[in-house]
């Protein structure tokens, strides 16, 4: 154990918190957390293509987010997912994914894991795997070289499946995350599944959310999943099936090729009633639900204090105030999106 990580544990030490529990009685178990708001792609419906990025000093050190998430984990998170941004971009992330790993040893953690473009996985699989990452989400909208380089505004294909096939040969099991896009990519989605499952990996086909201004209309491109579904049934047999893996989506297997899709619908078919996830960004701002507004700062009680007693108190408030669902719309007045921060600040 490292200096820095015994002092983080030194912090956490006295008696046993109190699990973190909303006023509708969900258990806070999945964090998600934000290492950067930077990202290699600057993808259509994430990002405007001219971005203003948070000056560094705003951001959280390494240590400071292993110390926030060492919190929520002695709150009984047991799920801890980061992001970004894209978060293999963050100058010497991989510290703190062998720090957070001490977690995954002591059994107080079941699950680290982490949301990629995978433009850097090739050089990092390996050591992601050493760290205790068995499983990772993987965004991909579309196999064609032309159309990825023209929704992600300048990403490479060919270095996201290079990063896809180094991690499956170390052993981490991949799942692909699709946004489905009117008039861009929706033809191409019986394709994606069905390369998809023959390498085994899984796929979730996501709705559009209206997070952010990205300089594209958000109402043009959703598709809602309803639809989708309809077609591809035409195709194939879809059963559904009660797998979960602890985030929103809802599962059906495809008898023909044999794997599992999931449906992540914030739009088309609220998925509030089970929530067990709460967001934090890279500055250490909490989010309750992805699609609310309301957030507590973090950042300052962890900096006030090496206790976390003054911590503790504002996660108990915040988790309180935690709402019943979202306010996602995706045609509002104006056009203006449901919430005005981009999904690249909140973590996706």
């Amino acid at each position: 154990m490292s200096t820095s990580e015994a002092v983080i544990d030194r912090i956490q030490l006295g008696a046993p918190r109190a699990p973190l529990v909303d006023t509708f009685g969900r258990a806070v178990t999945y964090l998600r957390v934000s290492v950067t708001d930077r990202c290699d792609f600057r993808c259509v419906y994430c990002m405007a293509e001219h971005m203003t990025f948070l000056p560094k000093p705003e951001l959280l050190t390494l240590e400071e987010l292993d110390r926030l998430c060492s919190a929520f984990v002695a709150r009984g998170v047991k799920k801890l997912r980061l992001t970004g941004g894209e978060p293999l971009v963050r100058r010497d992330v991989m510290t703190l994914f062998r720090s957070l790993g001490r977690h995954l040893d002591s059994g107080a953690l079941e699950e680290l894991t982490l949301t990629t473009n995978g433009s850097q996985l090739a050089r990092f699989a390996r050591e992601l795997a050493a760290c205790g990452v068995k499983r990772i989400n993987v965004s991909l909208d579309t196999l064609d070289p032309d159309r990825f380089r023209a929704l992600t505004r300048w990403g490479d294909l060919g270095k996201v499946l290079a990063g896809i096939d180094a991690a499956q040969e170390a052993g981490i099991h991949v799942k692909l995350n699709a946004v489905a896009l009117a008039g861009e990519n929706e033809h191409e989605i019986p394709d994606l599944i069905q390369w998809a499952h023959g390498r085994a990996m899984d796929v979730s086909l996501i709705e559009v959310m209206p997070l952010g201004e990205t300089g594209a209309e958000r109402a043009d491109q959703y598709l809602p999943l309803s639809t989708v579904r309809e077609r591809l049934a035409r195709q194939w047999t879809l059963e559904d099936i009660p797998f979960r893996t602890g985030g929103p989506a809802r599962y059906v297997s495809i008898k023909e090729t044999g794997g599992r899709l999931g449906f992540i619908t914030p739009l088309t078919h609220n998925f509030c009633e089970g929530c067990n996830r709460v967001r934090v960004t890279c500055t250490g701002t909490l989010y309750m639900c992805l699609g609310q507004e309301d957030a507590a700062d973090l950042r300052a009680p962890l900096r006030a204090s090496e206790s976390d007693e003054k911590l503790h108190a504002v996660l108990d408030d915040a988790i309180f105030r935690k709402p019943k669902g979202h306010d996602f719309v995706i045609d509002r007045p104006g056009r203006a999106p449901s919430v005005r921060r981009h999904m690249s600040v909140t973590g996706g």
